[in-house]
């Protein structure tokens, strides 16, 4: 894909939502919502039963559907850009950080929505994350990059278990939780470094 437009991955199915959520500040919830499905050439019935369905994912959006979206909040800014991303009827959404700025009551309510398509619409997510709580979690395979560089992959749970991870990005190690004082000189050195 990588010689490939932007244009012509929306049309092969792969949908970007970028870091920091990118709504159209001046326009509704709704005109959004129906900028996603802009190059899919539907009627007015289609849209609707779209919109429909984006709105059975985020309800929270059908409330705040005539509201500008520069006015709504951090959350429902990154559920329209999410929704936006659906409308394009997309194989594939790249996620870049969601939980950004984001208390973790909504982290949570958007993660759970990311996993609810995944399971039901069948939609691929590649996120990228640094809350590797949240990440780990809802995610089936994960990668560990530093400067970069993968340094280690492999099914969420088994990341979630490994030692090095819970010490170095979970800040839990074997005697507990790991004190800030410490996080410059660790007990354990990476070994894949």
């Amino acid at each position: 894909i990588e010689r490939l437009t932007p244009a012509d991955l929306v049309k092969r199915g792969v949908i970007q939502v970028m870091e920091g959520r990118h709504c159209f500040g001046h326009l509704t919830v709704e005109e959004n919502l129906l900028t996603g499905a802009y190059t899919r050439g539907l009627s007015r019935g289609e849209l609707a039963s779209e919109l429909e369905r984006v709105y059975h994912y985020f309800p929270r959006l059908k409330t705040r559907r005539a509201s500008q979206s520069g006015y709504t909040s951090g959350g429902e800014q990154q559920m329209t850009a999410v929704g936006r991303a659906l409308m394009a009827k997309p194989n594939m959404i790249l996620l870049d950080e969601p939980s950004m700025g984001l208390a973790p009551q909504i982290v949570a309510e958007i993660f759970q929505i990311v996993r609810d398509l995944n399971q039901k619409e069948q939609v691929s997510f590649l996120l990228a994350e640094q809350n590797t709580n949240v990440a780990l979690k809802y995610s089936d395979y994960g990668y560990i990059l530093e400067n970069g560089r993968i340094v280690m992959d492999g099914a969420a749970a088994d990341l979630a278990d490994n030692e090095d991870v819970k010490e170095f990005y979970l800040g839990v190690s074997q005697e507990g939780r790991t004190s800030f004082r410490d996080i410059k000189s660790y007990r354990r050195r990476k070994r894949w470094l």
